[in-house]
């Protein structure tokens, strides 16, 4: 079969999009560790009415066949916030599927590559799905544990086809995997006790009558303490809110915990159960014979999981050497989350990485940043 044979669809109806969402099940379907995603959620998160990125972002769907059937998917998109802040001129493809054929691959890959040279730019890099605030990176290694929850996971081919079209690394980012603390525990301890009572800080769990308001002080820490750090977008208000609303149900009672001193936030943490447990059988529907079943599922597993994903962890500068950091982990630890993972880390935040390390975390994962250069 030829490249020529491949034709690309823009997609544009509704039917064209929930072929699009519901492809990934051929590609996993003989996958134990894979986890499919609920089909409302992806809905929702591909909606240009109601999905915040596209106030300021913009991106378009498509979709690879050959002989009529659908072989692959890809996402461009273009996010003007990301090159404002890092002087950049990037483009993203995100929301990769493909069979095991470069050919494939290549025609999405170009046809991601046109859409973004329309648009002005020069390079294109990803896995990135609308910006770095949502799941991004392609998984290298760790691939016989199931995705936490908000991760990527794919299959091992899929850095082959991303090499043999072209792509090279730009970064990449670890995920690591801890349970039952001992004796780092006694060691975060004394470091709270020494320094964070100097400075007055008080750690408070995050308060779910105000939600919009608490989101908005979490996006202020984050886009403070972020700012310098590889890929950082600055979360907007829409999108922060918008997340909120989202994660709402992953919101749970110590799992969230904002740093204030002097009643001004100066760090946070965001800790969710890893509902994947309950993904994992439901085939992405909540609803059975028009029961929510899986909705029950999910709100049973919220509040009975202890395993969780840490997927934030922010301390302003200033406060950075005063043992914050230390504080929001340890009260996390009390609060009952001592299983699960923390990510993402980027390979080359030393300082964040050997804490992590000095609690007795190990790395399992690895997922990669690509680019490709754009040719005019």
């Amino acid at each position: 079969m030829t490249a020529q044979s491949i034709s690309i669809l823009e997609v544009r109806s509704r039917a064209e999009r929930n072929r699009f969402i519901k492809f990934p099940w051929r590609i996993y379907r003989n996958d134990p560790a894979w986890v499919p995603p609920l089909i409302v959620e992806r809905k929702a998160f591909l909606d240009r009415k109601r999905h915040p990125f596209y106030r300021h972002g913009d991106a378009e769907l498509f979709l690879a066949r050959r002989r009529g059937e659908i072989v692959g998917r890809i996402m461009a998109s273009d996010d003007p916030n990301y090159n404002a802040v890092h002087r950049s001129n990037v483009a993203c493809f995100g929301l990769f599927e493909s069979i095991d054929d470069v050919d494939v691959a290549a025609a999405l890959f170009d046809t991601a590559k046109k859409w973004a040279r329309d648009k002005g730019r020069s390079e294109i890099i990803g896995p990135i799905d609308y910006s770095t605030n949502y799941v991004c990176g392609l998984l290298i290694d760790g691939f016989e544990h199931p995705p936490a929850v908000l991760t990527a996971h794919n299959p091992p081919y899929y850095k082959r086809l991303c090499e043999e079209c072209g792509f090279v690394k730009e970064r990449d980012w670890h995920a690591w995997w801890f349970s039952e603390f001992t004796k780092p525990l006694d060691r975060l301890r004394r470091i709270v006790s020494a320094q964070t009572a100097k400075l007055g800080v008080k750690i408070r769990r995050f308060d779910l009558r105000n939600l919009a308001a608490e989101s908005q002080r979490i996006r202020s820490v984050y886009n403070q303490a972020w700012r310098d750090n590889w890929g950082f977008v600055p979360f907007t208000e829409p999108e922060a809110e918008h997340m909120a609303k989202e994660m709402r149900l992953l919101i749970v009672p110590g799992g969230t915990l904002i740093a204030e001193a002097d009643g001004v936030p100066v760090g946070f943490v965001i800790t969710i159960p890893d509902i994947h447990v309950a993904l994992r059988r439901m085939n992405g529907r909540l609803t059975w014979f028009g029961l929510p079943i899986g909705l029950l599922k999910l709100l049973y597993y919220r509040f009975t999981l202890r395993t969780g994903r840490m997927v934030a962890l922010g301390v302003l500068e200033k406060y950075r050497r005063a043992g914050v950091a230390e504080a929001l982990v340890l009260r996390e630890i009390e609060e009952g989350f001592n299983t699960g993972e923390c990510s993402m880390t980027l390979e080359d935040n030393f300082m964040i990485n050997r804490f992590i390390e000095a609690m007795g975390a190990a790395r399992y994962k690895t997922y990669r940043i690509y680019r490709h250069p754009i040719i005019s």
